[in-house]
């Protein structure tokens, strides 16, 4: 049996590993900036301003490094 990874679980799984700085903007419009710690199917943990923040993925409305976002 061939395990196959979705686009998002990779995309994840590449930022995690490279504790790259992402911005994350939920539906609301309110952005938030830091590292990925942790993520599953319905959540992820960012890292910013030395507090861990979990957000439910079924709130996010994009995710993109810091850079391309912008970053602050």
């Amino acid at each position: 049996m061939k395990h196959n990874i979705n686009i998002q679980d990779g995309y994840l799984f590449q930022s995690l590993k490279a504790a790259d700085l992402l911005s994350v903007q939920l539906l609301t419009g309110d952005k938030h900036q830091g590292v990925l710690k942790r993520f599953d199917r319905f959540a992820l943990v960012l890292e910013s301003g030395g507090r861990e923040i979990l957000i439910y993925k079924h709130a996010i409305a994009t995710v993109a490094p810091a850079s391309a976002a912008g970053g602050e």
